[in-house]
């Protein structure tokens, strides 16, 4: 059986005022767990889409105090993307991989009928790989990213933030003067740091880090790296080799890596 986009949607929407304050949009986000909110008008008609990456572009790209004071003053309706990405519910989910994919989004707003009923995400296709498909041949090392973005452990958080923005990678590998892994940085982590008064500028990226990397080895299957992305609430996992456990990582995989394979024309996943 064919199975759509309202079969894998999240239902209804998660939303908020164009009026919000970048602050409270930010509380919002980490207190729902969520990376993104619908923004809604005064009629409640959703008008845009913001995330938690937009708050970041706001946030570790104003360099000065004079900057950091007309950010204060932003609402979510100036930083959201409009309008908001849709896809209908009646959409098979080999084609709203696609679209996804295409789009270079991690969701869109799911419309039935006219009117908006849910949200579907890449971490939805995720979370439906790691409950439902079996192990499969394809591993790890198949699709993951042969590269990482890194910074020393000793790198200002104001660099390692906007590098992170510049490249559009949403972590960062923290590693010491040896090059050993110590931690990762994620847009979600940085976001705890945003302060009324402005960044810190004596933080460190050791200081920020998430000081626990969430590994898995280079030859396991795409169905244990999902399961391991949604047991411990990641998008991205660090790859490593078993045979040699003091070793630089090999890679990163993501959820969104995960998709791209689910909709590669020839995966298990289209028989």
């Amino acid at each position: 059986m064919t199975r759509l986009v309202r079969d894998l949607m999240h239902k209804g929407l998660l939303t908020c005022r164009k009026a919000i304050s970048l602050g409270d949009v930010a509380s919002l986000l980490t207190g729902q767990h969520i990376h993104a909110l619908i923004v809604a008008d005064e009629t409640g008609q959703p008008v845009g889409i913001i995330s938690g990456f937009d708050l970041l572009a706001g946030e570790w790209l104003s360099v000065d105090k004079e900057s950091l004071a007309a950010m204060r003053k932003l609402t979510a309706a100036d930083l959201m993307t409009s309008p908001v990405g849709t896809i209908d519910a009646n959409m098979t989910l080999k084609d709203a991989a696609y679209t996804l994919l295409d789009k270079q989004v991690h969701r869109l707003m799911v419309i039935e009928n006219g009117a908006p009923v849910g949200v579907i995400s890449i971490s939805d296709f995720v979370a439906s790989i790691a409950r439902e498909i079996k192990a499969r041949r394809e591993t790890v090392g198949d699709v993951m990213t042969d590269a990482l973005l890194v910074c020393r452990n000793t790198a200002p958080i104001r660099s390692a933030a906007e590098t992170m923005i510049q490249t559009r990678w949403r972590s960062m590998v923290v590693v010491d003067a040896g090059g050993k892994p110590q931690g990762v940085i994620t847009g979600r982590g940085l976001m705890k740091f945003m302060k009324e008064s402005g960044v810190d500028e004596n933080l460190t990226a050791q200081d920020v880090m998430q000081p626990s990397l969430t590994t898995i080895d280079v030859n396991a299957s795409l169905n244990e790296a999902a399961n391991l992305m949604i047991q411990n609430h990641r998008h991205r996992l660090i790859v490593t080799d078993k045979r040699e456990p003091d070793g630089f990582p090999l890679g990163i995989i993501s959820s969104f890596d995960i998709v791209a394979e689910m909709a590669r024309p020839g995966s298990v996943w289209q028989g």
